[in-house]
């Protein structure tokens, strides 16, 4: 049963490959028949048997227009052929740097009897591909001894086209075990046997020299003639494209049924449980990145481990989470990362790409852009970021000309003091603000809240009071001018960044493969919208909280592997403090907070530290 389903996949993907083909013969059989016209045209005339007015204009208008018709055709097969598809951004690993991960790819493709893949690398998400690499957008197949599917991969030293790099998301490396990451592989790796046949390997190599045109055409050219160009050609690559997309299509879905197929008697039972170690990987990975990595990565520091993390992290949820108790009882087992010779180097190269794949970022690191170790993370992360925010928000106070509220029982100290933000943020009905803004009279408690957001702001402000979205809408305003005036761009080392890549040191595993794929516009995968006014109004005071609560009741920063940067105090971590924090921001209610500062005893008119 499973070698009819293989056949069943191979013949439809091939069938449908041939169909690609076709749209490629037709769209040059459409280029080459004014030519035709006209060499019959010409040849009739120069014999003396296509002679007479009719016939001399017939060639005077069909030479010209096959001339051009010609011209055009060659540009556009010009610029599919010279297109280089885009290839996605990996960490390549040396089969040196990984002999063992190389030996079970290679087991595990003949015992598939498919081709093994050419290389392989890492990409810092939670999936694995194969991937084409020879760079070759148009041309006809290369010469192939084999017209199945099935027998494509059982003699691979008679191939002579180029197997698929084997691109693995390197979350699976650290988290599943090596029994796990086989299983897991065994459909992937089954796919370079029909990466091998030649009508589908040429069908693809079409499809993607005509999405790289596409990418070309697009991209702004100077001159008005060169844009014109490029324009003719983009729509053509376009029509061409939509002629195929249906058909190419269901030819990859014809490949992953073969593939799956064959891979069905892999490791079958263990590729069930390993599909679950993937979604929980999936979830732990995006957790991480945005709870845990993100912060790091706002101030210039990126974790270079995150790949370990992801291992703390899933290990934390299955503690916490009952469903998942049984997972815990395989980290006794043999971890895949132990394929690698050395896996703290490769965890390194992988989180810096994620850096800048979701976030962006220089290509190595610098005075702005630094590693930070997990275990320096609560100090050089949590802490300065709290100490950042806290200190940006009293120069904002500064600028608005904030003081201490009448009859206030916090000291004129002249320190960055909570007492001093929480007296601001207070509603206190019927008072006149105390920053030199417009007064409001007669207001009562509930007219108090703005009833729309200051002019220039966003909708997240409605709902808050007069004084929280003012502060918030300048709060927004001052991290808009730093950023606008910070180092330069990420892309600072892109140059160098692709020339190591290029280099012949390219291959170690600590190199992440930058010279396939343009970083002009980093982040390419951002991990979350710009945060709102109102989160930044929230982020501020809860560091400022936090800092209050460092400085006066001897708590300290830590790092909650699910949750990012937490409050530890007492060796426990704080709770219930956002609930308190967005009630005195939307309602101007400071008690919910204040009862919280009393029972951690932090005392909030003491001034603090800033950064």
């Amino acid at each position: 049963m499973t070698g009819m389903g293989v056949e069943a996949g191979a013949q439809a993907a091939r069938a449908r490959a041939l169909v690609v083909l076709r749209i490629r013969s037709r769209a040059l059989a459409v280029a080459l028949l004014p030519a035709a016209v006209a060499v019959i045209l010409l040849a009739g005339g120069a014999a003396g048997r296509l002679a007479g007015t009719g016939w001399d204009a017939a060639r005077w208008v069909v030479t010209p227009v096959a001339a051009l018709v010609l011209l055009a055709a060659a540009a556009v097969a010009l610029v599919v052929a010279r297109a280089r598809p885009a290839m996605s951004p990996t960490v390549p690993i040396a089969e040196e740097a990984a002999p063992d991960l190389y030996r079970m790819v290679r087991d595990l493709a003949d015992r598939l009897e498919v081709p093994a893949p050419s290389a392989i690398a890492l990409t810092p998400d939670c999936d694995s591909w194969l991937e084409d690499r020879t760079h070759r957008a148009h041309g006809p197949p290369p010469a192939e001894e084999h017209d199945d599917i099935a027998g494509a991969g059982r003699h691979p030293h008679r191939r002579h086209t180029v197997a698929p790099v084997l691109v693995i998301g390197s979350p699976f490396l650290w988290w599943m075990r090596v029994g796990e990451l086989r299983a897991v592989l065994a459909p992937v790796v089954a796919g370079t046997g029909p990466s091998a046949h030649p009508d589908i390997a040429a069908a693809r190599r079409f499809v993607r020299g005509l999405d790289a045109a596409v990418a070309v055409a697009s991209a702004p050219h100077r001159g008005p003639v060169p844009q014109g160009v490029m324009a003719g050609v983009g729509w053509v690559a376009r029509v061409l494209l939509r002629s195929c997309r249906v058909h190419a299509g269901e030819m990859e879905r014809g490949v992953a049924a073969a593939a799956a197929e064959r891979a069905q008697a892999v490791d079958y039972g263990l590729r069930i449980v390993a599909q679950e170690q993937v979604g929980l990987a999936y979830a732990g990975w995006d957790r991480l990145l945005t709870r845990v990595a993100l912060p790091a990565w706002r101030m210039g520091r990126w974790p270079s481990r995150l790949d370990a993390g992801v291992v703390a992290a899933l290990t934390e949820l299955s503690r916490r989470d009952r469903l998942a108790e049984g997972f815990a009882s395989r980290l006794g087992e043999r971890p895949a990362c132990d394929l690698l010779e050395e896996p703290g180097t490769v965890d390194e190269a992988a989180s810096l790409l994620a850096a800048r794949l979701f976030h962006g970022g220089p290509a190595g690191p610098g005075p702005d852009w630094s590693p930070v170790d997990w275990s320096e993370y609560p100090d050089e992360v949590v802490d300065r970021k709290w100490r950042v925010d806290a200190a940006r928000l009293h120069r904002v106070l500064d600028a608005m000309g904030v003081r201490p509220a009448p009859g206030s029982t916090a000291p004129d100290t002249g320190g960055p003091t909570l007492s001093r933000v929480l007296d601001h943020l207070t509603d206190r009905t019927g008072e006149t603000p105390r920053t030199g803004e417009t007064p409001r009279t007669g207001e009562t408690h509930r007219a108090a809240r703005a009833p729309e957001p200051p002019p220039g702001d966003d909708e997240d402000l409605t709902g808050t009071t007069p004084h929280s979205a003012t502060l918030a809408a300048r709060l927004s305003a001052e991290l808009a001018r730093e950023e606008a005036t910070a180092a330069p761009g990420p892309s600072t080392s892109a140059s160098s960044a692709a020339a190591s890549a290029a280099s012949p040191t390219a291959g170690s595993p600590a190199t992440p493969d930058l010279a396939l794929w343009d970083d002009r516009a980093l982040p390419l995968f951002p991990l979350q919208p710009p945060r709102t006014a109102r989160e930044l109004l929230a982020d501020h005071l809860t560091a400022m909280v936090c800092c209050a609560a460092m400085d006066t009741a001897d708590a300290t920063p830590g790092l909650d592997w699910l949750d990012g940067p937490t409050l530890l105090h007492n060796g426990e971590r704080t709770a219930d403090l956002t609930p308190r924090v967005l009630t005195l921001i939307e309602d101007g209610d400071p008690t919910p907070l204040r009862v919280w500062l009393a029972e951690l005893g932090i005392r909030p008119e003491k001034p603090v530290r800033l950064a």
